[in-house]
């Protein structure tokens, strides 16, 4: 039995970023770049002004005062979309919206509300007053500000988010090249097993791993299928994994993974290409089954659903992850107060379903009531795991700090 992180660290090595594709923009929310993105143009690719207002010379206000305004006439208006190009002589402005280029004879735009209209309604024909200087370059955003021509906008290795998105638009990316999502078959084992879409009979129960191990996948970037319910026998499910193998990037079964007369995932992995991994030292989901067959990295999940759905979480997650070239593998942690008292009984490292909250004092975690490793329910309901580390039995009081991995919240959030 080995620990988690050497868990973690054997299936890592296990996996690399598979190959590069080219996609969308609209595709690229939440992938990783595969290489540096540069911008076409300078963003923006003219001065322009920052607020609705009046362009001039910071020069001509030197000595403004409420005493002793400057007057200054309205000689042409920009809207955004349009260009003044003549010039500005002394005692004249423009009048600018917000986004319109910058007259290329003004320097400094002064805001419309600190303005007062001395004749006529602020437009062309209007004379206008200012009771104060401004600073040069005020209210204007200099060209190629946010990126220049041929600048990197997003590095190779970084996570492209939704405003990312609109970046790369405006500096005229539409397609970028990332890493492929790894295609991952699911196979779940066991004779009792039948479709959601049935009723079941006496004996039998509904297939729920697949689609919750699907749904996981999902979750981490990848594209899995569900492949059809594996029977408990030797031959019919090693026929299923190896040609699971030769075409997918990652096989995940579910069932089968202890030591029973019907587990058959450890001796399929070991029988069909190389066993590396049967057990590890959490609850729930000792048995922990991984291994390569014809290079294809293939996991052996515990049948009960909270030991599958933790299974998946901590050991494959990160391996879909860095198949994507992400770097960050490891959800965040952070520390809360037990809101009831808890006794752990078994020496292994314990993941209970929990829910934090935040209180006038920090962090808050309250333990699902039911820990029962085969409910699904439990999990649905939590947001994180409370972490009791290995060590013999104890009581961990109300109150005691624990650490709590965060469910709902990305790899890369550092806290």
């Amino acid at each position: 039995m080995i620990s988690l992180e050497d868990a973690r660290s054997l299936v890592l090595g296990q996996v690399e970023p598979l190959g590069i594709e080219e996609a969308p923009i609209l595709d690229m929310i939440g992938r990783v770049a595969a290489e540096d993105l540069t911008s076409d143009i300078n963003i923006s690719p003219f001065a322009n002004s920052a607020m609705d207002g009046f362009a001039m010379r910071a020069a001509q206000l030197e000595g403004a005062s409420p005493d002793a305004p400057v007057e200054l006439d309205v000689i042409a208006e920009v809207p955004a979309g349009a260009w003044y190009g003549g010039e500005i002589g002394e005692g004249q402005c423009v009048r600018i919206m917000t986004g319109a280029p910058l007259p290329e004879a003004a320097d400094s735009v002064v805001k419309y509300e600190i303005v007062d209209v001395v004749l006529g309604d602020g437009r062309v024909g209007s004379r206008v007053a200012f009771t104060a200087p401004t600073a040069l370059g005020s209210c204007v955003r200099a060209a190629g500000e946010e990126a220049k021509a041929g600048e990197v906008i997003v590095h190779a290795g970084e996570v492209v988010h939704s405003a990312g998105v609109g970046f790369l638009a405006g500096c005229g990316v539409t397609r970028c090249k990332t890493y492929r999502r790894p295609r991952v078959a699911i196979i779940a084992t066991g004779s009792e097993l039948v479709e959601p879409t049935e009723v079941p009979s006496q004996g039998k129960i509904r297939n729920s791993n697949s689609y919750a191990l699907a749904a996981c996948a999902i979750d981490a970037g990848a594209e899995p299928t569900v492949l059809p319910i594996s029977p408990d026998d030797f031959e019919g499910l090693r026929a299923e994994v190896v040609a699971a193998a030769a075409e997918y990037d990652f096989v995940v079964t579910s069932g089968g993974a202890a030591n029973g007369d019907y587990d058959f995932i450890k001796k399929v992995v070991d029988d069909a290409g190389e066993l590396l991994m049967t057990t590890v030292n959490m609850r729930p989901g000792k048995a922990q089954t991984f291994g390569v067959v014809d290079g294809t990295p293939v996991f052996g999940l515990p049948g009960n659903p909270a030991a599958a759905y933790l299974g998946f979480e901590m050991i494959i997650r990160p391996a879909l992850r860095k198949m994507q070239g992400y770097s960050h593998f490891e959800r965040p942690h952070v520390e809360a107060r037990l809101a009831a008292s808890t006794k752990k009984k078994d020496p292994r490292r314990i993941f209970n379903r929990a829910t934090l909250s935040k209180d006038g004092e920090g962090y808050l975690v309250t333990l699902a009531k039911n820990q029962s490793s085969g409910l699904f329910g439990p999990i649905q309901k939590s947001n994180c795991f409370v972490v009791l580390p290995e060590g013999e039995a104890r009581v961990f009081e109300e109150g005691e700090l624990v650490d709590c991995v965060l469910l709902d919240i990305p790899e890369e959030v550092l806290l």
